[in-house]
């Protein structure tokens, strides 16, 4: 469509605001003059971009924003118009707005931030119809039972006796419904596991980087924690084995199929070896096996918790499966152990969610659930793949990865020299928001690193959270 005028924008390069916010205010600011009025057409992003010698990416992004804010409308092959209806259209809202320029905590801008997470699912590809109707089997047999008073502390039979049988016939357990107890997600899990394990004072190892609310669980026992290093080939057990001969360790806890929050997966050499210092030393394993689904390129490796169901404490989830807002996971272990775990559950829990844990048994009875997981699978290894050529191509001089074999995210070392102080604020101006898990720094070892998560992002989504993120880190 023909404009009766050129758009004339200019970029300030010396501003340390991201080019794409700039010009989101130049065109908000092109608007609120009446330079650009109502239905008027906008340059195409091609066009735009050759303009003002810039990204297209970025011109993309910086429309998208428009669009997600009501500045601005999409209409297919027609072009981009300015919107009929303006987010902010009386007077004296708009001389609000020419105060603040764009007002970074709208309402608009804040539907529209990009969150960087630790590697959560994405919800929206739950089969809702599906497991509505397992809910709907599930309350109607628990009121009709009298099901929803008070029951074991442990579990609902029928999801006890579903998960041992994926753990015998996937995982390579042994074990019985007596060897299970429900929990409300795997955090729980870990801190019960240390209720019962942990008195004040014990050791606890872990590795250096690793999961911090299991961290924080431990201390809250009164345990003194430990750390050992990590390479690419998982644990450092040579380390660990000198640790154990200088301190009485209670347990050590780790994530051998997906270290979080590296990645890497523990070499069968390692395994082997931790489950020897184990029975030399007398120590429990704590194993958090919480994405083993999660697996692209090759067969998953069994758990260590199939070697040695003795000295091996397992704790997995279905919530990565579904959705973490469900709260199901399991801990596995001795009878004895599984017995002390409904004490301490009886002081803090009671019991579960009886009419979740039946729906969620029978997604697992049904093969609903294992459907569910072979489809979202490969959209995930898609977005994997995705995500690995995008950091290949534009991230290559600014961090240093290797694309993940499983997991829903990417483990990145940051070699551009910009302190995290500098990069969360910058993260926080361009409405960006790093969760408390993805963000790692190591004063010891000068480690700036980011836990990408990408399993909740569509491509779209993706595109626009990179974008952003280089925009921070180049400026």
């Amino acid at each position: 469509m023909l404009r009766p005028w050129d758009l004339v924008l200019k970029i300030d390069e010396s501003s340390s605001t991201p080019i794409y916010m700039q010009l989101v205010a130049l065109i908000i600011s092109e608007i609120k003059e009446g330079r650009l009025k109502s239905l008027d057409a906008l340059p195409g992003t091609r066009e735009l971009a050759t303009k003002l010698e810039i990204n297209r990416k970025t011109v993309v992004l910086a429309y998208d924003e428009l669009i997600a804010q009501g500045w601005l409308k999409a209409e297919g092959r027609r072009g981009t118009f300015v919107s009929q209806r303006l987010p902010l259209s009386p007077q004296s809202e708009i001389q609000k707005l020419n105060k603040s320029d764009i007002a970074p905590k709208s309402k608009a801008q804040k539907l529209f931030e990009v969150n960087i997470n630790d590697g959560v699912p994405d919800s929206r590809l739950i089969p809702f119809e599906i497991i509505s109707r397992a809910f709907r089997h599930a309350l109607i047999s628990t009121a009709r039972s009298s099901r929803l008073g008070y029951s074991n502390p442990l579990g609902t039979d029928e999801l006890r006796s579903a998960i041992a049988n994926m753990l015998n016939m996937e995982r390579g357990l042994h074990v019985s419904s007596d060897n299970i107890c429900i929990v409300r997600g795997s955090q729980m899990g870990i801190f019960l596991i240390a209720k019962v394990l942990i008195k004040p004072g014990d050791a606890v190892v872990m590795e250096r980087l690793s999961y911090q609310p299991a961290k924080l669980a431990f201390q809250a026992c009164g345990a003194e924690v430990i750390t050992v290093e990590t390479d690419e080939h998982g644990m450092n057990i040579d380390q660990l084995d000198h640790i154990c001969t200088q301190r009485d360790v209670r347990f050590i806890y780790v994530t051998p199929h997906h270290q979080f929050p590296t990645t890497v997966m523990m070499s069968m050499e390692r395994r082997l070896q931790l489950l020897n210092v184990a029975a030399k030393h007398g120590f429990k394993v704590l194993e958090d096996d919480y994405d083993h689904e999660f697996h692209y390129t090759l067969h998953p490796v069994l758990p260590l918790a199939c070697r040695d169901q003795a000295s091996v404490i397992y704790v997995g989830s279905l919530s990565k499966v579904l959705a973490p807002g469900l709260r199901v996971g399991y801990i596995v272990g001795p009878e004895d152990f599984i017995d002390e775990c409904a004490d301490h559950i009886m002081i803090i829990d009671r019991q579960g969610n009886p009419v979740t844990e039946l729906a969620a048994a029978e997604l697992m009875g049904t093969g609903e659930l294992k459907r569910h997981i072979l489809k979202t699978l490969k959209i995930y290894d898609q977005r994997r793949q995705r995500l690995a050529n995008t950091l290949s191509k534009d991230f290559s001089e600014i961090f240093s990865f290797s694309v993940p074999n499983g997991g829903l995210a990417f483990w990145l070392k940051l070699l551009k020299t910009i302190s995290m102080a500098e990069l969360l604020a910058r993260a926080k101006k361009a409405g960006m928001h790093f969760n408390r898990d993805s963000i790692y720094e190591d004063s010891d070892n000068n480690l700036d690193a980011i836990r990408l998560g990408f399993g909740s992002h569509d491509d779209r989504q993706i595109e626009i959270l990179l974008q952003r993120l280089l925009e921070i880190l180049t400026n």
